[in-house]
């Protein structure tokens, strides 16, 4: 137990935790734009703190590494921790409530960042739905300050997809990266297109384990030039790590790749898919908008330096 009051409990996420936890859940959908995080398997409980009252989940929080900069990279680059915190709705400006549980996730957070490689330093991070201004204020406060921010986007998967085809110079296949030599060879080039933020190992075994999952590439002989990576969630589709290399770019190979991930997606029934893009990223807002995607939220991303 971490903590207790007459009227407060503070401790980890247990399984007999698990209806009290659907019910809180069920509270924070109300608020409009939440972003909840599901509490993952028992390996992940030592990350997630829940606060009860009177037998009730009345605010649950967790952290979670995100994105690991591997040896190599400029010193600029930072790892990423982000932790998300949430009260039943009517609690949302509750401080007290929420400092009692900010408190155990930061010291876990350092906890986390001591498992980093030191030669890079670590922010601690959290994104919530623009709508979500209590929660958002909340952090302010603390001295969390703006990082960046996504638009959320959706694409109807009942409307027709259009039928694209590439130049003969290059291959589309399906990737299962069964092996941790793959594994690598894809962590490398998403540390090449995004530098700031590496996907990671981790983050990239949990890509994998949801239902659907597959990644889709395109090569130019023997060289990957482009991919994606989509997989089910929930009743939906998800599109993530839409990329093409510098070299190969405006050859339709991004478009192209989008186009399969829809049909495949399609091809099981799902009704529609989602992705996020940063919002100052204009070339591929118009790309997935050339798609059939359309904007319907924002996140906003705050962070403090946990060093």
């Amino acid at each position: 137990m971490l903590s207790q009051s007459s009227e407060r409990v503070i401790r980890h996420f247990q399984q007999e935790d698990l209806p009290l936890l659907g019910e809180l859940y069920e509270s924070v959908q109300t608020i409009e734009g939440s972003t909840f995080w599901w509490v993952g398997d028992e390996d992940n409980w030592s990350n997630v703190y829940c606060a009860f009252e009177d037998g009730k989940i009345v605010a649950k929080g967790q952290v979670s590494i995100i994105s690991v900069i591997s040896t190599g990279c400029t010193e600029k680059n930072k790892h990423c921790i982000y932790i998300n915190l949430k009260t039943l709705s009517e609690r949302q400006q509750d401080c007290i409530l929420l400092d009692e549980l900010y408190n155990p996730l930061f010291k876990r957070a350092i906890e986390l960042k001591s498992t980093l490689p030191p030669e890079y330093k670590t922010i601690l991070c959290v994104g919530n739905d623009s709508k979500e201004t209590a929660n958002n204020q909340f952090f302010i406060q603390k001295g969390y300050r703006p990082l960046n921010s996504l638009y959320h986007m959706t694409r109807d998967l009942t409307q027709p997809i259009p039928e694209l085809t590439l130049s003969e110079e290059f291959e589309f296949s399906y990737w299962s990266m069964n092996t941790s030599n793959e594994e690598k060879e894809y962590l490398e080039i998403d540390t090449e297109i995004w530098p700031d933020a590496p996907l990671g190992l981790a983050s990239l075994s949990e890509h994998k384990s949801n239902a659907l999952w597959t990644s889709m590439i395109v090569r130019q002989s023997s060289t990957i030039v482009g991919g994606l990576m989509v997989w089910q969630e929930k009743d939906h589709g998800v599109i993530e790590d839409v990329f093409v290399r510098e070299p190969w770019r405006k050859k339709g190979i991004a478009r192209f790749l989008l186009t399969k991930a829809l049909s495949y997606l399609q091809d099981h029934q799902l009704p529609f898919v989602d992705l996020t893009v940063l919002t100052t990223n204009q070339s591929a807002l118009t790309l997935y908008e050339s798609v059939g995607f359309d904007t319907d939220g924002e996140e906003v991303r705050y962070f403090v330096p946990l060093d």
